[in-house]
């Protein structure tokens, strides 16, 4: 049995100095992603700083966010998903993000689940979960074994030679499409990430998963009003009803003009690359047209053109962009779905 240090701070910034002072200390909240790993031998920490139970557990009002409106809320790391999926005022001014929540994994885990750790939850990959086959983003420099191996689940955009494996967390897409901000403590202080800039494509570091540095902790998640996230909607694509992980995911929020046009169109995939992947191309390619199927299918074509797939693959493609369709329609024809 492997010997683990045990630390529980009585704040924010113990927590930051005890785990940034530590090359092998992890962060601890919610336990759901990284006792697995523990079990599986995947992650070996020296030292495990929990903070579960440090006081980011509010959903509160704020006043002073970037964005159109300037309001929206403020989501303490330690929120459990199940909590934040039932709070009213997201539910009515984010209901893509509580579409999401309920999207993912069980009742059980979402109870226990927390919202800064669902965003940093490590791929599902089945060769990342296997410490007895070469994988470069648990052990870097082994190989791929996704290359030429059970490819069903891969990424089609964004991938390396290193690495095609593709991120899990159903928050993290909507989160993406509604242009939210994490809050991050760190050894030289505060500061805030677009969600968007959070997560990395794998390129020659793929164990690298974040743009967050050793030490640093997500403390909230802001998510500023505007008038595409009240009309925002999530649809997953996968294998059975419920527990299981995206074969593709979409997530969007759209605004429309008097006409029906499209002002601003946000659209957000999972399912297809090493982070949310923003389909920024699409977007552009909405924008002042009305939202029907031909000009959406024709934007996520665009959109697709640097995706790279094989014989396992291929469904990928047809998978999101029909699913991009089905939530656009919804969203054009009555608001949240």
């Amino acid at each position: 049995m492997r010997e683990l240090t045990y630390l529980r701070p009585d704040d924010a910034a113990a927590a930051v100095a005890a785990v940034s002072g530590d090359p092998e200390a992890r962060f601890l909240a919610g336990g759901t992603n990284l006792v697995d790993h523990l079990k599986l031998g995947v992650a070996r920490p020296g030292t495990l700083v929990d903070v579960s139970r440090l006081p980011m557990d509010a959903v509160e009002e704020v006043g002073d966010l970037p964005g159109p409106l300037g309001t929206g809320l403020r989501i303490g790391a330690n929120v459990r998903n199940s909590d934040l999926a039932a709070d009213r005022r997201v539910r009515e001014r984010f209901p893509v993000v509580a579409r999401a929540l309920l999207s993912g994994a069980s009742g059980q885990i979402r109870n226990q689940a927390t919202t800064g750790g669902n965003l940093l939850q490590r791929t599902r990959c089945v060769y990342f979960q296997d410490v007895t086959t070469p994988c470069n983003k648990r052990e870097p420099g082994t190989g791929c074994s996704a290359r030429g191996g059970h490819a069903r689940y891969n990424a089609v955009l964004g991938a390396s030679e290193e690495c095609v494996t593709v991120h899990p967390s159903d928050l993290a897409v909507a989160l993406a499409a509604v242009d939210a901000t994490v809050v991050v403590l760190g050894p030289d202080g505060e500061r805030r990430v677009p969600v968007a800039d959070l997560h990395r494509l794998p390129g020659d570091r793929p164990q690298d998963d974040t743009t967050l540095r050793h030490g640093e902790l997500i403390t909230a998640v802001e998510l500023p009003d505007s008038p595409g996230a009240r009309r925002s909607g999530y649809y997953k694509a996968r294998d059975r009803a419920s527990y299981a992980f995206a074969l593709v995911s979409v997530a969007a929020a759209l605004d429309l003009a008097e006409d029906g046009t499209v002002r601003e169109a946000r659209i957000a995939w999972g399912g297809v690359a090493h982070k949310p992947w923003r389909a920024t191309r699409a977007e552009e390619e909405l924008r002042g047209r009305v939202p029907d199927e031909e000009a959406v299918r024709a934007a996520v074509r665009v959109e697709l053109e640097a995706a790279e797939t094989d014989d396992q693959t291929a469904y990928k493609t047809t998978l999101v962009e029909g699913a991009t369709v089905l939530v656009l329609d919804r969203l054009r024809q009555g608001g949240p779905r």
